[in-house]
């Protein structure tokens, strides 16, 4: 059995599923995106291809072996986008939640089956078919659950709108010693630099009390102030549209003290050095151009 273990985003990581890229399929239709900068990208001409995304990929395991972290892939699915397994399904404490994602993304749980059945009945959590959530906007803090989300009337007009309050509530229910904080993010199907896809496309913890922030990716200032002053302004580095577009939010911590990152993120990483993390840096570049990164392709299973 799998003891999952999972109480923030920064702890000493020791088990991770990362997704796959193997098999990924031919570029998708523009009309089969799920995101406006993957749609940028098909009709550019600049969709990336297989063989550089399992380039990119295996660079990211390869910094896991180096620091003896034990690595699940996905079964792969021929012709199938298995890279996000963020998306999927994601721990908290010892309990996994199947996410309810985009109907047609169903077979990308089922690659996860041999994991999910590894992990004690009552921990494996499914939630009622209304709950509409996707791990990219979860996340959890020490006491904390973090979660992005839209409540707008027009929800079911943004395939971008991945969580919805019914999965808020439904969490908070979960797990009710814990305080669910929710938050409105901006979306848009149409310019990928006014898209928070997901929490994490605008906000990500660091260390023990450092934060990245994104300020136009939360639609209600007084949420993004909550966090600014939870976390300190001196201990935020706050990322500009472009850099949000560019998904400098979306890196992975390994520890409180080494956080992989992409290597073109250079103010990033460089504040990060200043602030005293290693930073292991990867290309992820191209991984990049369908609005994920690194925190999207890896679903943590067990830190100490």
């Amino acid at each position: 059995m799998l003891e999952l273990n999972i109480k923030n985003e920064t702890s000493r990581l020791r088990a991770v599923v990362l997704g796959t890229a193997e098999s990924n399929g031919p570029t998708p239709k523009v009309e089969d995106c799920y995101d406006p900068k993957s749609i940028e990208h098909v009709i550019a001409g600049t969709y990336p291809k297989e063989e550089d995304m399992i380039q990119e990929m295996e660079a990211v395991a390869a910094v896991f072996k180096k620091y003896g972290v034990k690595v699940y892939r996905p079964e792969v699915i021929k012709d199938c986008n298995q890279i996000f397994s963020r998306d999927i399904a994601f721990v908290i404490d010892n309990k996994m939640i199947r996410a309810n994602i985009l109907p047609n993304r169903e077979e990308e749980v089922e690659a996860i089956d041999y994991i999910w059945n590894q992990v004690e009945t009552n921990n494996r959590i499914i939630l009622p078919e209304e709950c509409h959530v996707e791990g990219g906007d979860v996340m959890p803090w020490n006491d904390y659950i973090f979660i992005g989300t839209y409540s707008g009337d027009d929800y079911p007009d943004y395939i971008t709108a991945r969580t919805n309050t019914d999965a808020v509530i439904a969490i908070q229910e979960l797990f009710p010693e814990k305080t669910v904080k929710a938050f409105e993010l901006r979306k848009s199907n149409t310019n990928a630099k006014d898209n928070a896809l997901h929490l994490d496309c605008c906000f990500q913890p660091m260390g023990k009390d450092k934060a990245i922030l994104h300020k136009n990716g939360f639609l209600v200032e007084s949420e993004y102030e909550w966090l600014l002053n939870f976390f300190g302004k001196d201990n935020v580095f706050e990322i500009t549209k472009d850099e949000m577009y560019n998904m400098n939010s979306n890196v992975f911590s390994i520890s409180e003290d080494v956080i992989i990152s992409e290597q073109n993120f250079t103010r990033l990483n460089t504040w990060l050095r200043e602030q005293g993390f290693t930073v292991e840096e990867v290309p992820y570049a191209e991984i990049a151009k369908q609005e994920g990164l690194l925190r999207c392709s890896t679903m943590p299973l067990i830190r100490d």
